[in-house]
């Protein structure tokens, strides 16, 4: 249990890492908070997918395998940065209930096998990308709130009308700027400014590149703030590739915008959702689906058949049943 306060705003939380028990199994908020983030952004990936283009039967298969990639490479990316930590003790590596999830990684690890689930199930990558990406923003500003729980992702000290101090299991005596806060309310703020964004987006990646562009330049600022920071040498890893990002980023959109501007052709780079094969994919999956409702509605009638004839023969055995007890009688 820790008591977490923000004297300038005369907030205080008590706070125990334990949202509830199941079968005598600790279910930490850390993991019910990320579990909620990944799924209010499934959500809206599955209402927002006909305005990229994509198809849901197909596109769930790559959240699945996005999914399994991220929790994969956020550890693996926490390990790999903190094995001073493991080394002694291999079997703590599968123990992720109290933290060691580096976002950088999910991220990484969600792209790559996401990336092949897309080639076998013939997904187009970009438009998948810039759906995934405001999934992503969802995610990380619910996600980071179990940072809030588990007391980790603070800064240094501050005088900042924000910070934080804490006491019980973990103890911070002195304010300390709330890094986990200003990643939630940047993830937040990018999420409905790319939402909106993207009615209006020139090309297919293109919001991927805002993502890249606008969550490395927060993180690679709170990062410098921040004291639990993985380090590569002397080097903040996540700051690092964070700024490199961003510049990457930066440099390709200049370039395509430039390109489609040169061009001056509406068909140059146009957005797949636009373009007859989605159409076709989209009228496929709607047709099937309404086949697939008729056939289930055809079923449900002949069940409801059946079980009147069955329940018409249930009767007149009842009916022959009292008419010779009658004549017994």
């Amino acid at each position: 249990m820790s008591v977490v306060e923000f004297p300038k705003l005369g907030l205080s939380f008590d706070l125990d890492k334990v949202a509830f028990t199941i079968g005598g199994l600790d279910i930490a908020w850390y993991a019910v908070l990320i579990s909620s983030g990944f799924l209010l952004a499934v959500i809206y990936a599955l209402f927002n997918l006909k305005r990229f283009g994509l198809e849901e039967n197909r596109v769930i298969d790559v959240i699945i395998g996005g999914m399994i990639g991220g929790i994969i490479g956020a550890r693996l990316y926490y390990v790999i940065f903190s094995w001073d930590l493991y080394k002694d003790n291999i079997m703590e590596i599968f123990n992720t209930r109290n933290g060691g999830l580096a976002i950088y990684g999910g991220i990484i690890g969600a792209v790559l096998v996401g990336s092949i689930v897309c080639k076998f199930r013939k997904v187009k990558l970009l438009p998948m990308f810039d759906v995934a990406v405001l999934g992503f923003l969802i995610g990380q500003g619910i996600g980071r709130w179990g940072n809030f729980v588990n007391v980790e992702a603070y800064g240094a000290e501050t005088n900042s009308i924000f910070g934080m101090i804490s006491s019980g299991e973990v103890s911070i005596t002195s304010p300390v700027h709330p890094c986990f806060l200003y990643e939630s309310a940047w993830c937040i703020l990018g999420f409905v400014l790319l939402h909106i964004y993207s009615k209006h987006r020139k090309f297919d990646g293109e919001l991927s590149l805002f993502y890249l562009m606008w969550y490395g330049f927060e993180r690679a600022i709170v990062e410098g703030l921040r004291q639990d920071s993985l380090y590569w040498g002397p080097f903040r890893v996540s700051q690092i590739l964070s700024v490199i990002l961003v510049i990457v980023a930066f440099i390709v959109w200049i370039t395509i915008k430039s390109k489609i501007k040169r061009n001056n052709d509406p068909e140059y780079l146009k957005l797949y959702v636009n373009t007859e094969e989605s159409k076709q994919i989209i009228e496929m999956s709607k047709t099937k689906k309404e086949k697939q409702d008729k056939n289930q509605k055809i079923e449900e009638i002949e069940e409801d058949e059946t079980q009147k004839d069955v329940d018409k023969v249930d009767l007149s055995n009842t009916s022959d049943v009292k008419a010779e007890n009658d004549i017994v009688k």
